[in-house]
């Protein structure tokens, strides 16, 4: 490849690193496994940039190209192990002006948040978190999956649903 392809290579993958390390974290709910997974699209999508169609949707092709590879490889055949709460890439830093009840809530929010997304089968949980945390578009979402929009359109709507049912269900318990 040359040098000047090398180079729109960079520039267009580079400001997805951390979009695609987040997607691949949450598909494999494991740091290193996430990691693996994103030098594994970048090699993949530059060796295969030049099979890329300038003026298409480039982020959702290196994002296909990272689910891809996450459902071919051995963490996505197989379940995942729940995440480690105690990560420090789960759990967020305090905020200086937080007081710890506060923090505390918040964190207990979003340890509820991440269990509910982790309770969702692969094809919703991938659908809401393009969605909702990666602001990716239903058409983009549709492109990088190659189903129809309808199919975003209702896996999103199933997906948010279940989560919704498991958020309330945590909270009757946690009223008890």
């Amino acid at each position: 490849m040359s040098r000047e392809r090398n180079l729109e290579f960079e520039t267009l993958a580079l400001p997805l690193l951390e979009p695609l390390y987040n997607f691949a974290y949450w598909l494999a709910r494991n740091r290193d496994e996430a990691q693996d997974l994103v030098q594994e699209t970048f090699a993949k999508s530059l060796r295969g940039f030049d099979s890329f169609q300038r003026g298409t949707n480039f982020k959702a092709w290196m994002f296909r190209i990272l689910r891809n590879t996450f459902l071919t490889s051995r963490t996505g055949l197989r379940a995942a192990p729940m995440l480690d709460i105690d990560d420090p890439a789960v759990e967020p830093a305090v905020v200086g002006t937080d007081d710890p009840e506060r923090h505390l809530l918040r964190i207990r929010d979003r340890e509820a948040i991440e269990q509910a997304i982790e309770t969702l089968p692969v094809h919703y949980r991938e659908v809401v978190l393009l969605c909702d945390v990666e602001d990716m578009r239903y058409q983009e979402i549709a492109d990088l999956l190659q189903v129809p929009i309808g199919t975003v359109m209702s896996r999103l709507a199933r997906g948010r649903r279940m989560m919704r049912e498991s958020l309330q269900e945590r909270a009757i318990r946690r009223a008890k």
